[in-house]
């Protein structure tokens, strides 16, 4: 079995790591005896590329994304469908916030290389968006142009980590909350002003925001919020609801529903947040692929066994 590294340099922005988290990597694999590669991406979706033609070869392969949710991202979408692959990620990027959603023992673990070396595989759920896959959560509108943006002020002097978030915040906040959009759902139809849309794989994005606290990755579906036009005042009254995932509290303005697919239209081509990562399109569709990519979880985790169980017991009653 092949162990790929995948080393993005540019994780972290000012504060990157990634010559340490190399020579980590080669001291863990040169003890603990491992067939690897470690491979450091040279642009934008070098990571995608890299890590499909090692997985077309059809061996064993495990692929470590040494990053932040992007480079995470770019890995996912190399493995996707192919059964023999599977990704882990090692997370030493600006947000890494798939992770978080395992809870602060289980997340720790993602850090152990001999923990991930000597982890499980279990498939989950992907949302394919237009196309590109995410595994965390996707979405359209303020939160969209506010994540996508944090990327160009972490670069700046001064400003790094959470402190981008709020200047991208502020700097989007003040262009316009709302756009016109046609929504459609499984169930539903809207049509007018809204603030924002998002599917949730996961539970965390843009830096620590938890729309979805109960958000599942291989439950079979996805989450899906839409928060309808609102002033800007309204806006400040209700984000930190809507970060702590209190969105039951806003029924007036939010709407829930679980589903497999949503499509959204603008008349103007539109922000589109996938993991934090960047697309443009004036017609978005969130669709769920099930079981769309194999994950390779730390040795010893407890968030799966936790549920597992309890479903175990309900199914029992």
């Amino acid at each position: 079995m092949k162990h790929l590294f995948i080393i993005n340099p540019a994780a972290g922005g000012k504060k990157s790591r990634s010559r340490e988290v190399e020579s980590e990597i080669r001291v863990f694999v040169s003890e603990a005896g491992l067939t690897y590669e470690v491979y450091v991406t040279k642009e934008p979706m070098d990571a995608c590329r890299k890590v499909r033609a090692e997985a077309e070869g059809g061996a064993p392969l495990r692929v470590y994304a040494c990053g932040g949710d992007g480079t995470l991202n770019e890995c996912i979408n190399g493995a996707a469908g192919f059964q023999d692959a599977a990704v882990t990620h090692y997370p030493c990027g600006t947000g890494n916030d798939f992770v978080k959603m395992f809870g602060k023992d289980d997340e720790a673990r993602f850090k152990d290389l001999s923990a991930l070396a000597n982890g499980f595989v279990r498939p989950i759920d992907l949302i394919d968006c237009n196309g590109r896959y995410g595994v965390s959560i996707c979405s359209v509108g303020i939160d969209a142009r506010i994540g996508t943006d944090v990327h160009k002020y972490s670069m700046l002097p001064v400003i790094g980590g959470a402190t981008a978030y709020v200047v991208s915040m502020a700097v989007n906040f003040f262009r316009g909350i709302n756009e016109d959009y046609t929504i459609t759902t499984e169930t539903n139809a809207y049509a007018g002003s809204f603030a924002l849309m998002c599917a949730c794989n996961g539970r965390y994005y843009g830096g620590g925001f938890n729309p979805v606290p109960d958000a599942m990755p291989d439950d079979g579906y996805l989450d899906f919020l839409i928060v309808k036009g609102v002033s800007r005042l309204r806006f400040l009254k209700v984000v930190h609801k809507y970060a702590k995932g209190r969105y039951k509290e806003l029924s007036d303005i939010i709407l829930y529903s679980r589903g497999k697919n949503m499509k959204i239209q603008s008349q103007t081509e539109q922000a589109v947040n996938i993991d934090g990562e960047l697309i443009r399109a004036k017609e978005i569709t969130f669709r769920l692929n099930p079981r769309g990519v194999n994950f390779l979880f730390p040795d010893n985790m407890s968030f799966f066994n936790l549920r597992d169980q309890f479903a175990a017991v309900n199914n029992s009653i």
